[in-house]
């Protein structure tokens, strides 16, 4: 058990059974300022609540035990085994929940930067050979042991930025062989990190070497059986240049078929109808959004689907920002991740995704914090279990430096601030 003193602000508290914000909720979040919360054994919050109400339980195992700082080493247990930490004033946050990475994969696309700096676009680049393509090659010349072990010290990098929850998508493999490699690369993270996993099949992340689209296209829906045994979602990037939404559709009922929710790439490169075959198969989220117009907003109204942002690939790709506002006007909610991959945002701190999302798309700290957290657990169908301050949710928690408020996080986007990070209750 472990007990956290003298929160400075305790943020990101909903009320059970709130899975997503949407419209004006994204811009409410409850918060206790002087605040205290408790960590079960089990690794979910027990309780919380302000110092100046604080009352022991009436369980002696439950009751807090007297402070003791560590020193140097940090917070210890006392003779009751229980753990005491004294946040000293510091924030307490929900961590950050990322829903968009492709982070397994082989070396880097570094090349590529310097085809970006003299102009080239995403789609100029692709058209010659590079792009996904260039880290399909990569991949499947690299052993799966090494790749495992690449991949793994980026989910770490991760995890000490405040990630807690993250999507991992294959796409990479281009080939029946290539794409089960990653999904078992993926399999192996998700045993082996405190963290939330989920894995997701994007066999159809572009066409592999040596097939035409068609034959592509069918030998990804051969692969479904498979792909089903390691993954929770199947993904398609339906844009310009890639597969169509008819080709999407009969990708997506091939996975149903196999109990895979459809996770949907739209939008980024142009006006892809993505988001709308998405919706009509009922699509946990669709992602990018970058070019939207008011008929994608529409469409979005009253389902299931979570529209999910990726400002990181804005950024390095010099594309429009979502219009993120637009969405949350129209009474939508929004996610936003890191899109972590090779060749359009190589990075996954969410803590940036943040400062983009109040610098560039104009949302306020506490939208933005409801984007990274609540409902980026939504657009993973996990939201049930973490991504809020909510009694019963895993304890997955980022601690700040004494004197950190929500707004000082985004302002101040590249000054350190993480004290702890727990996931599932642990300190990693």
């Amino acid at each position: 058990m472990t007990t956290i003193l003298n929160i400075g602000e305790l943020v990101g508290i909903v009320p059970e059974g709130v899975l997503r914000k949407q419209g004006a909720e994204m811009s409410e979040t409850g918060s206790i300022r002087d605040a205290w919360l408790r960590i079960a054994d089990d690794g979910t919050i027990l309780d919380f609540g302000s110092m100046n109400h604080y009352r022991p339980a009436a369980d002696p195992a439950d009751r807090l035990w007297p402070l003791r700082t560590g020193g140097a080493q940090g917070p210890q247990p006392d003779d009751n085994g229980a753990m005491v930490i004294d946040a000293e004033g510091g924030l307490l946050m929900p961590g950050f929940c990322d829903s968009h990475t492709h982070i397994v994969y082989a070396g880097s696309r570094e090349g590529e930067f310097l085809d970006k700096i003299k102009g080239l676009s995403y789609e100029e680049i692709a058209a010659r050979g590079g792009g996904i393509l260039n880290s399909s090659d990569l991949l499947n010349a690299t052993s799966e042991d090494e790749l495992y072990s690449q991949s793994m010290e980026r989910v770490e990098e991760m995890m000490a930025a405040g990630t807690t929850s993250l999507e991992i998508k294959s796409g990479y493999g281009l080939c029946p062989e290539g794409e089960l490699k990653m999904l078992r690369v993926i399999k192996r993270i998700r045993e082996s990190v405190p963290a939330v996993v989920r894995s997701t099949f994007l066999g159809a992340h572009a066409v592999g070497r040596g097939y035409t689209k068609e034959a592509y296209v069918q030998e990804m829906i051969d692969l479904m059986p498979k792909a089903a045994e390691y993954a929770d979602f199947v993904d398609v990037f339906c844009d310009t240049g890639f597969f169509t939404p008819d080709d999407t559709a009969r990708i997506l009922e091939a996975g149903a078929r196999y109990g895979l929710k459809p996770k949907i790439h739209a939008n980024e490169l142009g006006i892809s109808g993505g988001v709308q075959v998405g919706v009509a198969h009922g699509a946990l989220s669709v992602d990018h959004l970058e070019q939207t117009t008011d008929a994608e907003i529409e469409v979005l109204k009253g389902t299931e689907t979570m529209p999910t942002m990726l400002p990181g690939s804005s950024f390095f790709l010099g594309l429009p920002y979502g219009r993120a506002g637009d969405f949350i006007k129209a009474g939508l909610g929004i996610a936003l991740a890191s899109d972590y991959n090779p060749g359009s945002s190589p990075m996954g701190d969410m803590r940036f995704v943040m400062a983009l999302a109040c610098i560039k798309m104009r949302l306020t700290p506490v939208q933005a914090l409801n984007a990274v957290t609540l409902n980026g657990a939504f657009a993973m169908g996990i939201s049930d279990t973490t991504g809020s301050v909510t009694r019963g949710k895993r304890a997955d928690l980022l601690l700040t430096s004494p004197g950190w408020t929500l707004t000082r996080i985004p302002y101040a986007y590249r000054t350190p601030f993480i004290r702890s990070v727990f996931a599932g209750g642990r300190q990693v």
